[in-house]
């Protein structure tokens, strides 16, 4: 494995293992995609595809699901400049072990190959939940 797979860049397990483990966590990812994927094999967003379908099953062996995603239209507050996101997604873990053990597992820093070919830019905020409306029963009205 070359130097490039083994080490995520960027990748904060240092200020991640200083947090509290005791709760479940979120996973805020921020993602703008290339033009042109870096190995020519497509958009950035087919390299993307390609890595998100390597990725699941890195996710899912530690426990993670997928929450929701979406696609970026507008910065609706902020300086647009400083905020270009293409695309946005929430993953959740059950504790941030977790998630570290599948950032720095060999299948994910295969899969990671292709998020590099495909994102200019991707930052992964961790949140601790402090309230969700969405885990309350809907009621009929």
């Amino acid at each position: 494995m070359s130097a490039r797979t083994a080490t995520i860049e960027h990748l904060n397990v240092e200020a991640l293992s200083a947090l509290p483990d005791d709760a479940p966590v979120t996973m805020l990812n921020l993602m703008r995609f290339r033009e042109r994927s870096l190995d020519g094999n497509g958009s950035g967003w087919d390299a993307y595809l390609r890595y998100s379908a390597l990725a699941i099953r890195t996710i899912k062996a530690q426990g993670g699901t997928i929450v929701w995603t979406g696609t970026a239209e507008a910065v609706a507050l902020g300086i647009p400049d400083d905020n270009r996101w293409d695309y946005v997604a929430l993953v959740r873990y059950p504790s941030r072990k977790s998630f570290i053990a599948m950032m720095t597992s060999a299948d994910y820093a295969r899969a990671n190959l292709e998020r590099e070919n495909g994102c200019a830019a991707h930052a992964i905020i961790a949140i601790r939940e402090t309230y969700n409306k969405l885990t309350t029963a809907p009621t009929k009205e």
